[in-house]
């Protein structure tokens, strides 16, 4: 099994944080950054242009496989097809592995503040309500990603040759090991 430990993530120099869609991934990603002295990758800072606009997947290997080729770093997800690359380099997997309604409610909030308060969110893009209704909104994705994240977490942790794999299964469990990685 490839279950991984606190001191898995301590001594990793290329960590991946991984869960559904409105978990917190970038939140963690940037906390463990700090706690670790790691430089902290957001992936949609790489792969949304101004307007929402996703590149071609050649544009997104591009921008994405050298950063998984660094010696270090805190990447706060991969898109798909960008899975077993990752795998091949990380050395830890950091799996924020909560219930539905826990990263649904979190990704609610989020969206609904950057609303309210015309947050920017990547390279100049701003959430709206139009958008956030839409059939392409993140909120429906989180609906149709979630089983699927989950189901690829959790292989991840049972396959022996994959990276240790330290699955938090709520956020008091997140606080817990950032709160070890501090003292």
């Amino acid at each position: 099994m490839s279950a991984g430990t606190i001191d898995d993530v301590r001594r990793a120099r290329r960590i991946l944080c991984f869960g559904a869609t409105g978990s917190g991934k970038s939140t963690m990603a940037a906390l463990l950054g700090e706690r670790l002295g790691l430089p902290v990758v957001l992936v949609d800072e790489l792969c949304w242009e101004p307007g929402w606009v996703q590149p071609p997947r050649d544009e997104l290997d591009r921008r994405i496989l050298p950063v998984l080729d660094g010696e270090a770093y805190v990447i706060d997800s991969v898109y798909r097809f960008h899975n077993a690359a990752a795998l091949e380099r990380v050395d830890a997997i950091v799996g924020l592995d909560y219930p539905r309604a826990t990263s649904l409610a979190r990704l609610v909030r989020r969206t609904a503040r950057r609303i309210r308060t015309r947050e920017l969110v990547c390279n100049g893009n701003r959430e709206s309500l139009r958008i956030a209704l839409s059939s392409d909104s993140i909120l429906w994705w989180h609906f149709r990603s979630w089983r699927s994240k989950r189901e690829r977490l959790r292989q991840w942790h049972a396959d022996a040759s994959a990276p240790p794999v330290l699955l938090l299964a709520r956020p008091r469990h997140a606080d817990a090991l950032l709160a070890q990685l501090e003292g």
